[in-house]
């Protein structure tokens, strides 16, 4: 199976601007879905995780080794990464709605972040029919991830909202991917 999570929250996350690669830290709600996650991950699971620290600081919550993939980083906002959403403009909004290929400036474009997420599903599903894998990501490659499982194009990624310490379960099974579970909140108990 492969266990997809959102990482814990930021600052950033709290105030809805779009977080793409700067680093942030979990906030202490974040730490809070790190330790709720840690408690429903599969203890003989394989872990990856995102380069980015938010992903890391997620994952370090599980105590196992965890292997840092980049092409499970956050989209590339370019220049707009920190701004609130609204300051794309409205125009922008519909026209990166509309095209998967559109790049805002300095960024990455859908298209791309979903060929690089979909190379890192196909590496990893050879793994996953047989054991757990779970990889520590990031809205934009969940995201992917479940297009790629529903075999769907990179356009459905407006089209889902994922929340902070959430998980996506997918399995790898004689067919191919099947979606098990998406939004997956793990209980808040200590």
């Amino acid at each position: 199976m492969l266990v997809l999570v959102r990482h814990g929250q930021t600052a950033e996350n709290a105030r809805g601007v779009l977080l793409g690669r700067q680093d942030s830290p979990l906030s202490e709600v974040g730490r809070r879905h790190a330790a709720a996650l840690a408690r429903v991950v599969p203890l003989d699971a394989a872990v990856v995780s995102s380069p980015l620290r938010r992903a890391r600081q997620t994952a370090e919550a599980f105590g196992r080794p965890i292997v840092v993939d980049e092409r499970w980083a956050e989209l590339d906002y370019g220049t707009l990464d920190g701004c609130w959403p609204d300051e794309l403009g409205d125009h922008a909004w519909r026209r990166w709605r509309a095209d998967p290929t559109f790049v805002p400036a300095g960024g990455e474009s859908l298209t791309a972040l979903g060929a690089r997420v979909r190379d890192a599903c196909e590496e990893l599903a050879v793994d996953a029919a047989e054991r757990d894998i779970v990889v520590v990501t990031h809205v934009s490659p969940i995201k992917a991830a479940i297009a790629w499982a529903l075999g769907v194009g990179d356009e459905v990624a407006w089209r889902m909202f994922v929340l902070d310490g959430s998980i996506a379960r997918v399995r790898i099974d004689r067919h191919g991917p099947v979606l098990l579970s998406f939004n997956e909140m793990p209980p808040a108990g200590g």
